[in-house]
């Protein structure tokens, strides 16, 4: 697949999504650029914004399998992962919903901790352990998740580690204007159900979506450009508010993405541009204020900003 086709396949998608969720489009391009880099997606953001709808949407149109988990407090590790019965004279392995492509896990955060460390393995190495036995998931496999940040009653907030294994967190964000509002509203009656993902096609297939993941493989990344990641990374830990910076992950974050955004805007080198187009988005769930500035209401992306002031620029770029 060339750079041209690639990027006509990426805007069919980016138009099939939008033609479901009506939001900012580009939370739909970096979902996008995230899911061909193989990250895990977490929106978090208020009830109500189309979270789920949006990743039920893209799900459907890259052509993957999917399935959908509602974490409930008392969900456990075993309706994830999957567990072995005994029928007849041998253990069978029953899966879980976690052998798909796409794992949509809502409200990931109304599950306790040792049901959301069910995802850990499946998140980080493709791969889960059932009763000392290891099962390889297909590829492309990710988990797009959901979670309220504001509502405490009956949640059990992500740790750090588990934050620190999503590529990308997004805010979907309440609608731009009056115009966007009355948008929604419209398309509800078109559709004549609540449910519109019912009737979404696939755009590409799942054969073609891996091919589209390996061409973003091919992307060439320049020095001056991988010295610019670095130096972002590391000023998060040097910050003034800051108690606990971006682990090196992060670093790996804005080089895939940016790598992703690259072949969507139908070049093969990435830019600087590029990397601070995802810069908030890939690194601010990274990293953890001191308690005095949390207190005060100080949002991590605030650090990534002025990080992105702080650190120069490359000036020239090697294509």
């Amino acid at each position: 697949m060339d750079l041209g086709e690639f990027r006509r396949r990426c805007e069919e998608i980016v138009a099939a999504v939008c033609d479901v969720y009506v939001g900012d489009r580009d939370v739909v391009e970096k979902t996008l650029a995230s899911c061909l880099c193989n990250g895990n997606v977490l929106f978090e953001d208020y009830p109500g914004l189309g979270k789920t709808l949006l990743a039920k949407a893209f799900a459907k149109v890259i052509g993957a399998e999917y399935r959908r988990i509602q974490f409930t407090p008392d969900l456990l590790p075993a309706d994830i992962v999957g567990t072995k019965v005994w029928k007849g004279d041998r253990f069978e392995l029953v899966k879980g919903p976690i052998f798909t492509h796409v794992l949509l896990a809502d409200e990931i955060n109304r599950s306790p901790p040792k049901t959301q460390a069910a995802l850990l393995e499946a998140m980080e190495e493709r791969q889960v352990t059932i009763e000392g036995e290891t099962f390889r998931l297909e590829e492309p496999f990710f988990v797009i998740a959901t979670q309220n940040p504001i509502e405490q009653e009956g949640t059990y907030p992500l740790p750090e580690a588990q934050l620190d294994r999503f590529l990308i967190r997004m805010s979907p964000g309440y609608p731009r204007d009056v115009e966007e509002e009355m948008e929604i509203l419209r398309r509800r009656i078109a559709w004549r159900k609540d449910d519109p993902t019912e009737d979404v096609e696939p755009v590409v297939s799942l054969s073609e979506f891996r091919e589209m993941q390996r061409v973003v493989e091919g992307v060439y990344v320049d020095d001056s450009v991988l010295r610019y990641i670095a130096e972002l990374v590391r000023a998060t830990r040097r910050h003034e508010m800051v108690e606990i910076g971006s682990s090196p992950r992060g670093g790996l974050a804005l080089l895939k993405l940016s790598r992703a955004l690259a072949c969507m805007d139908g070049r093969d080198f990435v830019i600087p541009d590029d990397v601070k187009r995802v810069a908030k988005e890939a690194l601010a769930h990274r990293i953890i204020l001191d308690v005095e500035y949390a207190v005060e209401g100080v949002r991590a992306e605030k650090v990534v900003e002025d990080v992105l002031k702080e650190v120069e620029v490359p000036k020239k770029v090697k294509p």
